[in-house]
């Protein structure tokens, strides 16, 4: 068993939208960068919305969300898992990040996308319930997980562009 800590939110007060994943997997710890899986489709489906190529330095893609009014962050702050797979979080252990502050510090997020069922099932039971940022819209998204390849790419994309680019990021 892994005790398993999140990273430092991606973000600017200016954030329109906020993408969540659950936690960071084994790839993304070791590197210390979102989404470091070479599978995971998350810098390319990102590539394509903010026009900042996914074999760009990491620097480079944060770059791109901020300047596209995008935050990056998980919902939860630590927990034990073996392996990468959010079916193995042990429930018990699971600590969520502190969006009471996140919130007030980004109070012009108008929509928050769930990279894939984990993120969204944990933000609702422990954080929606708190009632912090209730005029935002809630969306689930498709994992760009490599665990998740029943949707094609080019589908995963047309929703993720309609979720983030129709709701204020540019």
């Amino acid at each position: 068993m892994s005790y398993v800590c999140s990273f430092e939110p991606i973000s600017a007060s200016s954030a329109r939208v906020l993408i969540l994943g659950s936690i960071p997997g084994d790839a993304s710890l070791k590197a210390q960068q979102y989404y470091a899986n070479r599978q995971n489709s998350f810098w390319k489906i990102m590539a394509e919305i903010t026009g900042v190529s996914h074999t760009a330095t990491y620097e480079q893609r944060v770059a791109s969300l901020l300047a596209s009014k995008i935050a990056l962050w998980d919902v939860l702050e630590s927990c034990t898992r073996p392996g990468s797979m959010d079916a193995s979080i042990v429930r018990s252990s699971v600590k969520v990040n502190d969006f009471a502050r996140f919130f007030y510090e980004h109070s012009s997020i108008v929509v928050i996308c769930f990279n894939g069922a984990m993120a969204e099932a944990e933000y609702i039971k422990h954080v929606q319930p708190l009632n912090l940022h209730a005029n935002a819209r809630l969306v689930r998204l498709p994992s760009t997980s490599p665990a998740y390849a029943a949707m094609p790419f080019k589908d995963k994309l047309a929703v993720w562009r309609t979720a983030v680019c129709d709701n204020g990021a540019e």
